[in-house]
């Protein structure tokens, strides 16, 4: 039977959602389980610092953690730069700081407080004093995807026909509708995020774990032996199995 490892959706800010499915994944599988998390740490919710915290804490003391880099926290990233960068797939008008986006909510987790008539340079200036710098080394060094024999790991999903091993950065945190509708075998599962439905949802190539904690529900957390996978409840383990039925 192949050792469990667990993934955990997008958190968006939500600090004791992520606290409370820890406490899952550690009921299910001990302290020193394996986790992948599947990225946006950041934006929407209200508590991205203190994500960061425990994401780096856990990491520090050796938690057998991958953290895997989303679209937001790269946003957040490029945001932290001397210079700011913005995103080319977004339109001029969507800046990180957009209310759409989230970033002002990440800014007020610093203790930053944005005003509508806030210049971007000035909360960039805030922000380059009140965000520490760990947290900007953790977002600058997280990986784009992991995979093990049975599992592909990636934020947003993979561009269908292109090897897993030459997928590029954008694909891997942007991509929606063309992986979506692509019913292919793709060599191994593929566990993303990114685009949110109401539960972690399997579809027989891909299993979406985005539950959307970023809009206010429930935190998905999803376990994995082989190719076979749950749904992690209070109740503990529910069988996930795709949409038509099929194993």
């Amino acid at each position: 039977m192949s050792k469990p490892i667990y993934a955990v959706g997008d958190i968006h800010g939500q600090h004791g959602e992520l606290l409370r499915v820890l406490d899952l994944i550690k009921a299910d599988g001990g302290p020193d389980a394996e986790v992948v998390f599947i990225g946006d740490y950041t934006d929407r919710g209200p508590a991205s610092s203190d994500v960061l915290d425990t994401l780096i804490t856990g990491l520090a003391n050796g938690k057998p953690w991958r953290c895997l880099k989303g679209n937001h926290d790269r946003m957040f990233s490029w945001f932290m730069r001397d210079y700011p960068m913005h995103d080319a797939y977004l339109p001029v008008y969507l800046y990180w700081l957009h209310k759409r986006l989230g970033g002002d909510t990440t800014m007020a987790s610093y203790g930053i407080q944005m005003a509508e008539t806030d210049r971007q340079s000035d909360v960039h200036a805030l922000a380059k004093a009140a965000v520490p710098q760990a947290h900007v080394d953790f977002l600058d060094g997280l990986a784009h995807s992991f995979e093990t024999d049975d599992l592909f790991f990636a934020h947003a999903g993979i561009q269908p026909g292109v090897a897993l091993s030459d997928q590029s950065k954008h694909d891997l945190l942007w991509i929606r509708k063309e992986f979506h509708i692509d019913k292919r075998d793709h060599g191994k599962l593929i566990v993303h995020g990114h685009t949110p439905v109401e539960i972690a949802s399997h579809y027989g190539n891909r299993i979406n774990i985005d539950a959307g904690a970023g809009y206010g529900r429930p935190l998905a957390a999803v376990v994995f032996e082989g190719r076979s996978c749950w749904s992690l409840t209070d109740e503990g383990r529910v069988t996930l199995v795709p949409a038509d039925g099929t194993s």
